[in-house]
């Protein structure tokens, strides 16, 4: 298991800890998926993955009908993608991804937790060079699977890591062959548990235990917000 691996076990993240905080980050992800692709989970390839997702995660159905009707509902505001990338405590890049229907309020908030903790907002670019845009499915385990045949058969996607992990294959891939990996475990008969995307760092950096203490306020006050859906780093683990 590689870098990838590694990152993820040191990243978990408090908000996929919290039932609500789950199902709201879910239901944006689902009106986001909606509104790009449609209400069908037979043509929307996104949504399908997202509501097996909720599925996975106990969140009853009526919400996720609920998401999907947004979406479709004329006056519903669009929720707007956005990243916001800056440096905390110590020198350590944060990228904040954002799924917002209202930009001004949500820069405002994400610049005040910055300035709060000794950090600062930077400007586009600043940090997101430092990571590795990646996607990571995972799938049921399948019995008689050979993880090495997987992985060669699954090359052609961009695939950098293939490897079972609690009872479930976990593959990391380049950010581009999203789709294309998709339809292929589908049409292979894996069923395909959640679909997540990451920044894993291309190098990190060691803090002391202090240090990691001092960051960890900054970077629960990203998990508060709602508005805040993933939170990215390059501390060390």
């Amino acid at each position: 298991m590689g870098r990838a691996f590694e990152y993820r076990k040191a990243r978990k993240m408090k908000r996929w800890g919290n039932m609500a905080k789950t199902f709201t980050k879910l239901g944006k992800d689902i009106t986001i998926a909606v509104k790009a692709g449609g209400p069908d989970p037979e043509t929307n390839p996104r949504l399908r993955v997202l509501m097996q997702m909720g599925k996975v995660a106990n969140m009853p159905k009526e919400n996720v009908e609920r998401a999907i009707k947004k979406a479709t509902s004329k006056d519903q505001a669009d929720y707007k993608e956005v990243i916001y990338e800056g440096y905390g405590p110590f020198g350590i890049a944060i990228l904040v991804e954002t799924a917002t229907d209202n930009p001004t309020r949500t820069v405002a908030n994400v610049r005040s937790y910055f300035n709060k903790f000794n950090g600062s907002l930077g400007t586009s670019g600043s940090v997101d060079f430092m990571f590795e845009r990646k996607c990571v499915f995972k799938a049921k385990e399948k019995t008689g699977i050979d993880l090495e045949e997987l992985e060669l058969e699954m090359i052609d996607f961009g695939v950098d890591e293939v490897f079972v992990d609690e009872g479930e294959i976990v593959i990391y891939s380049e950010f581009s062959s999203y789709g294309a990996l998709q339809k292929y475990l589908e049409d292979n008969g894996f069923e395909v548990v959640s679909c997540e995307f990451e920044r894993v760092p291309l190098d990190t950096k060691e803090l002391t235990p202090e240090q990691t203490e001092e960051i960890e306020k900054l970077l629960a006050k990203f998990d508060e917000d709602e508005d805040v859906q993933n939170v990215f780093h390059n501390i060390k683990s």
